[in-house]
């Protein structure tokens, strides 16, 4: 069965992931890894015109929120993944390739969605047992913006964690209801457009919606 055709949208945001080969561990350590991609990632910004949201590196793929003004998901998506491949190949001194296999995104159409993908995307280490307040991985845009460490990664203002920086820090913080949660959450991600296979789409929403609602 032939894969769907990716979705291009110059307004929605995407969720963008992609896994090294075989599920492995990068090559080179983490640190290493997450110095290439932001190096990458300057460029894949202002030479495409990106707008990143949010990006975490994990040992074996990384998760990214962004949208395409131009509608360039395809081209930029393969300079970024080509050169960091390429880079941590020579760094490791191997020729075999670095991705598993082509990105996958997953286009957001709402903003009830969006905080979904936001919360899932900052939760990985969490939900990893690598930490345990998410602003504590120093491999997240989330944890340069808050100033525990150094941010090289050009991301724009964001709405959604300065709207209510305290609430927002302790929604992201706040486990799932239970596992099945986040397993949904991650199963809508993999499809080319987000959505839930059931009727389950109101779970955990930031305060700010309630609030609103």
């Amino acid at each position: 069965m032939p894969k769907p055709k990716r979705l291009v949208s110059t307004i929605y945001p995407y969720h963008v992931t992609a896994r090294s080969i075989n599920r492995e561990w990068f090559r080179i350590p983490i640190q290493e890894t997450w110095h290439i991609f932001c190096d990458y990632l300057y460029t894949f910004k202002f030479g495409f015109d990106i707008d990143i949201q949010s990006f975490v590196l994990m040992n074996n793929h990384f998760h990214m929120l962004l949208k395409t003004p131009k509608g360039n998901l395809g081209e930029a998506m393969h300079y970024l993944m080509m050169n960091v491949s390429k880079s941590i190949s020579r760094d490791a001194n191997r020729i075999n390739q670095t991705f598993g296999g082509p990105y996958h995104s997953s286009l957001i159409t709402n903003n009830h969605y969006c905080r979904h993908a936001y919360k899932y995307i900052y939760r990985n280490p969490i939900e990893s047992g690598i930490c345990h307040r998410a602003e504590l991985y120093p491999y997240s845009t989330l944890s340069g913006l808050l100033g525990y460490s150094k941010l090289h990664i050009p991301v724009s203002y964001d709405e959604i964690l300065y709207e209510n920086l305290d609430q927002t820090l302790d929604w992201i913080n706040t486990p799932y209801i239970n596992k099945e949660d986040y397993l949904t959450i991650g199963s809508a991600l993999r499809h080319n457009k987000f959505k839930f296979t059931r009727d389950r789409v109101t779970r955990q929403p930031h305060p700010l919606e309630i609030q609103s609602s």
